[in-house]
């Protein structure tokens, strides 16, 4: 994707978790109750979780993401050895106030005063999307939370992508999609967005049949390639 080609879109649509919020942050948080299985905990979590999303979508039994999160908890604390009724709660609340990753706030804020149109296209169930964003001051800047509650299927299904077509009444070729997961945006390339891969942590790229138009280390490298404010 050229400079120019970014700059052409008229969308900008975002992956919630992983690439707004920092899924890390929730285990982060009860570091010292958990031990030394944190990080352990805190990666069996986030696997299962999206494992879960897709086995469901397969299966064709569908349950909302709040409820895939618990059970991929659950498995998680199982694995690790952390039957803690008390701390389980407490973890599932605080996904519902994740951290935002440092540039994230700063970065939408530009974006907005560009006069882009902005959104949120996410597996997370509703009330989580906005319960993150509200915790963490950027649920204004958004024009669209977008979920899957009532399509009943999860990315990378293409039918989750058109939701971002629909609501926001622009073609797939002038959105740009932002993800940290290179599954998504291989789904979403295919799909027919432009597509921005959020690689914090260098990651190898997926080896599917779409790659991302731009791969970047934050958010805020988004900037730089966007060459002028876009009318809706």
């Amino acid at each position: 994707m050229s400079d120019k080609e970014l700059s052409s879109c008229r969308a900008f649509v975002f992956d919630a978790y992983g690439t707004l919020f920092d899924v890390g942050s929730a285990v982060a948080k009860f570091r010292d109750t958990v031990g030394d299985e944190a990080e352990r905990l805190s990666a069996v979590w986030r696997q299962k979780q999206l494992e879960y999303t897709w086995l469901r979508s397969l299966m064709g039994d569908f349950t909302d993401f709040w409820t895939v999160t618990g059970d991929a908890l659950d498995f998680a604390m199982e694995e690790t050895g952390k039957k803690d009724p008390v701390l389980r709660a407490k973890l599932m609340e605080t996904y519902l106030s994740l951290d935002t990753f440092p540039e994230v706030v700063e970065t939408l804020k530009a974006l907005k005063s560009q006069g882009h149109k902005l959104a949120i296209l996410s597996n997370g169930a509703k009330h989580m999307l906005i319960s993150a964003a509200k915790s963490s001051s950027i649920l204004t800047l958004f024009d669209h939370i977008i979920c899957v509650d009532d399509l009943k299927t999860y990315k990378p299904h293409p039918d989750v992508y058109q939701l971002a077509v629909d609501q926001l009444e622009v073609d797939a070729a002038e959105i740009s999609f932002q993800s940290s997961n290179g599954w998504d945006i291989a789904g979403a390339g295919h799909f027919g967005f432009r597509t921005a891969w959020i690689n914090r942590t260098k990651q190898p790229m997926e080896r599917l049949s779409h790659q991302a138009d731009v791969v970047l280390n934050g958010l805020d490298e988004l900037l730089p390639l966007i060459e002028a404010p876009q009318k809706a």
